[in-house]
């Protein structure tokens, strides 16, 4: 959990990341809700929110709990009890419904909808029923993977450095005498 091991049973709130390792795996109880996260995955939980990086998760809810895969959300169609998988292995995200319906959604993307993906801005996957999207066509060109570990950006981190950086140059040129000029010889300070 945030990159570090977890106790056999351990609070997790909204923001925080889960990674499970491989034989591993991660059960949350939620109010309504039970979410199983499969070995080898990556997810952050939100408020009735899991944002799957990649991985595989099962999900039980009579609360309309979702699931995000990049610009896709799952979503149950009715408030009553639901179960569903999503797994997102390689870029392709299937979807299973066992126990009522559920609706894949298309949000706010960086790519134009086309009359391919168009017919996947909302999608309903039946009972019984199982569903893939690609999300390279659907999303367009896939975000960098979140790590364990670190919940930060790389590009936070240059600007941290940056800043940093000109915090240095600013102590090291704005200390000593008081922003005057230094002596003119060292024999006399």
């Amino acid at each position: 959990m945030n990159g570090y091991e977890a106790t056999d049973s351990s609070a997790v709130f909204p923001g925080d990341l889960l990674e499970t390792k491989p034989g591993s795996a991660a059960n949350l109880s939620l109010d309504g809700s039970t979410v199983l996260i499969q070995p080898e995955s990556v997810a952050k939980l939100q408020t009735n929110l899991l944002e799957l990086d990649h991985g595989s998760v099962s999900v039980g809810t009579s609360k309309s709990f979702k699931v995000r895969v990049n610009c896709l959300t799952v979503v149950p169609v009715l408030n009553e009890w639901t179960q569903y998988e999503v797994n997102n292995l390689n870029g392709n995200v299937q979807v299973a419904a066992r126990k009522d319906d559920v609706n894949v959604e298309r949000g706010a993307d960086r790519q134009k909808p086309s009359a391919e993906t168009e017919s996947s801005h909302g999608s309903t996957v039946h009972e019984t029923e199982q569903k893939s999207f690609d999300l390279s066509s659907i999303c367009g060109a896939p975000a960098q993977p979140t790590r364990a570990g670190t919940s930060l950006n790389p590009k936070w981190i240059a600007v941290g450095a940056a800043g940093a950086g000109g915090i240095l140059l600013c102590v090291l040129l704005c200390s000593g005498n008081g922003g005057k000029k230094p002596p003119a010889s060292s024999w006399r300070p």
